[in-house]
């Protein structure tokens, strides 16, 4: 089973462009990482640049509305996420709860919809087929990387 572990760091919605975590905070994250990986769970996992960087496209009516950061409405955003593969929620939310993450973070849990999630009625064969061939695709050239 895939879950995403999602980082959601308080104030990190008002954050500047450009602010970055200190260099305690990097090498706490980063030894959690390399134990995540040495246990063969971690699929990939990025730090994000605060929204005051970022954009937003809202479908309001149908067409695309681009909206620069920072967001004024927004009350929690991400700050970094992780890929895993394991075996139960358990499991992840064990992984989770070993994150050197701070009071004024949280770390949001979600699975991953595999293709076995879905039955014949709401992806039929035809469109599983499909959805199955562009992730052998995107596995294969994440291998040549």
């Amino acid at each position: 089973m895939r879950f995403m572990m999602l980082m959601i760091p308080k104030g990190y919605e008002k954050a500047a462009p450009g602010a970055m975590p200190d260099a305690k905070t990097i090498a706490a994250m980063m030894k959690y990482n390399e134990s995540l990986q040495k246990a063969g769970v971690l699929l990939s996992g990025e730090g994000l640049h605060p929204p005051s960087m970022g954009a937003r496209v809202s479908f309001a009516g149908g067409k695309p509305k681009v909206t620069d950061g920072p967001f004024a409405e927004a009350k929690e955003v991400l700050g970094g996420y992780w890929m895993i593969q394991v075996k139960s929620r358990e499991e992840a939310i064990e992984w989770a709860k070993r994150c050197p993450g701070s009071e004024n973070e949280v770390i949001e849990i979600r699975q991953v919809q595999e293709l076995s999630d879905f039955d014949a009625e709401s992806l039929p064969p035809k469109l599983a087929a499909r959805e199955q061939a562009l992730r052998d695709e995107l596995e294969r050239k994440a291998k040549k990387r």
